[in-house]
C-alpha cells in the first residue's frame, strides 16, 4: 500500500525549498521531528477540503476497515462531536427528535457535544456495573425502545470501554435497526478489533457510525484517530462528513500526526494481523499466568489487562505505584482497578518485564470494601443549561444541594461520575470522595427544581 503523504513530505525535505510559511521552526530541528512537520502549501492538501493526497491516504484506511473513513489530528474527541452533529443532521432529515439514549460511561467529550448542539440525552444507566462500565444488553435496549413515547435518533454506546469491558454490538444493532435508530460506538480503544481472527470492530458488527483512536492501540501519534461511517449508512452522514469535522477541528491539522496515519496505513496492510494474533496468545498467556498467581481479572478485551486489585490485597493506586517501582508505567488505576494497555509493540522482554513485576509483589489479604454502588441522580437541567451557566469553583464538601455544571475530570479515564445538570446529593458526595475528586464546577445562582425533569429508571 503506498503512503502519499509521507512521499510527498520526503520530497519536500529533500528538495531545500526556503519555508516562507508555517510553521515558525522553518523545519530547523529542536525535538527532531521539525523537518516532516509542514502545513497546508501546494501539493500537500488540505484535510477538510482534500482532493489529491490525503483523500487517497483516507481512501487506503477506507479500504482497510471497508468504511467510508476520515482523519482526526485531534484525536476521537473531534470524532465524537462529528458524530453526533451528523446525527443532529439526520434527525432534521428524518423528522425525528434530537434525542440519544447513551450509556453513562460516556466520554466527557461527548457532554460537550450535547451542550454545543442541543440534544436530549436520556442515559442508560448500569445495572451491575460502575460509572466506567455499563452492562447494556440488546434485550434490555428494545425493552427501553418498545416502552419510550419518544423514539430518539440514535443509540450511542461505548464499548470496549476502560476497563476492557466489550458490549454485544451485532445483538443491539439489529435492535437498533428494528427500531429505525442510528448506532453510534465510541470504539476510541479498539481500532485493533478489525484484524482480530474474526472482526470484532463495532462497523463490521452492524454499527452506523464510530471513532477510532488509531494512537491508544495501534503505532499511530498522539492524536490520530478515524472517523468511520458504515457503507450501509444513509448517504448523508458520509456525504456530510468532512463539514462535521471541520466544524469543530482546528484549521491547523497536525501534519506530523496526517503522516503517521498515513504510514499506518502500510503497517497495518503488511502482516500486522498475522502480528497482532500471535500477540494476543502470549497476551493469553500472560493473563493465564496472574490467574495462577491469585490475581482477579476483568474484561473481554484481548488487548487489555485489568486486574481487580482488591482481591490481591491493594488498591488500584497502590499496585500502580509498587510496578512504578520496578520501572513499568500503567495505563490507568483506581482505588478498585488496574489497567494495563498492551500492544505488539511491546518486546517479548518487556511482556517479560511486566509478568516479573506483577509476580513479585506478594499477595495480601483481600480488602473487603467493596465498590460504591451506582445511584441515579437526580436531574434538574438539560447538559447545555448547566454547561452554559454561570458557574464556580467549590470544595466537594460545600456542594451538596448545588447542580453541577461542567464535569471536570482527568483523562485518563475522561468519564464523569455526575454528569452536568444533577443535583450533588449524599450519594454524589461519596463518589466524589471515592475517586478522590476534591473540588467541582456548580451552577451559580440557580433553584434546582426536581419535577422539572422526569429521571429515567
Amino acid at each position: 500500500m503506498n503512503t502519499p503523504i509521507v512521499e510527498f513530505v520526503k520530497k519536500y525535505i529533500k528538495s531545500n525549498i526556503v519555508r516562507a510559511h508555517m510553521p515558525g521552526h522553518k523545519g530547523e530541528s529542536v525535538l527532531g521531528c521539525e523537518q516532516f512537520d509542514i502545513t497546508e502549501i501546494k501539493g500537500a492538501d488540505s484535510l477538510f477540503e482534500c482532493e489529491s493526497i490525503i483523500k487517497e491516504s483516507e481512501q487506503n484506511a477506507g479500504s482497510l476497515f471497508n468504511a467510508h473513513t476520515f482523519y482526526s489530528t485531534e484525536g476521537s474527541s473531534l470524532c465524537i462531536r462529528a458524530m453526533l452533529y451528523l446525527t443532529l443532521l439526520y434527525a432534521k432529515k428524518e423528522g425525528k427528535a434530537p434525542l440519544v439514549l447513551a450509556g453513562r460511561n460516556a466520554h466527557k467529550t461527548f457532554l460537550s457535544a450535547v451542550a454545543l448542539l442541543d440534544f436530549e440525552v436520556e442515559w442508560l444507566y448500569p445495572e451491575n456495573g460502575t460509572y466506567l462500565s455499563v452492562d447494556i444488553t440488546a434485550e434490555h435496549l428494545d425493552d427501553k425502545l418498545s416502552k419510550m413515547s419518544v423514539s430518539p435518533v440514535a443509540i450511542y454506546l461505548t464499548s470496549p470501554d476502560y476497563l476492557g469491558n466489550t458490549l454485544d454490538i451485532k445483538g443491539i444493532s439489529k435492535v437498533c435497526k428494528k427500531h429505525g435508530v442510528l448506532l453510534l460506538v465510541d470504539n476510541a480503544h479498539g481500532a485493533y478489533l478489525k484484524f482480530l481472527g474474526n472482526s470484532q470492530h463495532p462497523l463490521d458488527l452492524g454499527a452506523d457510525l464510530c471513532c477510532d483512536s488509531a494512537h491508544k492501540t495501534l503505532p499511530v501519534l498522539t492524536g490520530g484517530a478515524y472517523l468511520h461511517i458504515s457503507k450501509n449508512a444513509d448517504i448523508l452522514l458520509s456525504q456530510k462528513a468532512k463539514i462535521a469535522l471541520s466544524l469543530f477541528a482546528s484549521t491547523s491539522p497536525s501534519y506530523l500526526i496526517m503522516q503517521s496515519l498515513d504510514m499506518a496505513n502500510l503497517y497495518l496492510s503488511d502482516g500486522y494481523r498475522e502480528k497482532l494474533n500471535a500477540f494476543i496468545k502470549k497476551v493469553d498467556v500472560l493473563k493465564s499466568d496472574l490467574l495462577e498467581n491469585g490475581y482477579t481479572l476483568t474484561g473481554d478485551e484481548p488487548l487489555k489487562v485489568t486486574i481487580n486489585a482488591k482481591h490481591y490485597g491493594y488498591t488500584g493506586i497502590e499496585l500502580a505505584e509498587l510496578l512504578r517501582e520496578k520501572n513499568v508505567e500503567c495505563e490507568f488505576a483506581d482505588p478498585d482497578f488496574l489497567v494495563l494497555m498492551l500492544t505488539p509493540s511491546l518486546k517479548d522482554s518487556e511482556l517479560i518485564k511486566i509478568k516479573d513485576a506483577l509476580m513479585d509483589i506478594k499477595k495480601h489479604e483481600e480488602i473487603k470494601t467493596t465498590k460504591l454502588p451506582f445511584c441515579i441522580p437526580k436531574r434538574v437541567m438539560s447538559v447545555r443549561d448547566a454547561v452554559m451557566s454561570l458557574s464556580k469553583t467549590v470544595k466537594v464538601k460545600d456542594s451538596i444541594g448545588k447542580v453541577l455544571s461542567t464535569a471536570t475530570v482527568s483523562c485518563p479515564p475522561a468519564v464523569p461520575v455526575l454528569v452536568s445538570g444533577e443535583l450533588i446529593d449524599e450519594n454524589a458526595l461519596s463518589l466524589f470522595e471515592y475517586y478522590n475528586i476534591t473540588e467541582c464546577e456548580i451552577v451559580v445562582d440557580i433553584i434546582p427544581d426536581v419535577s422539572r425533569y422526569n429521571t429515567p429508571t
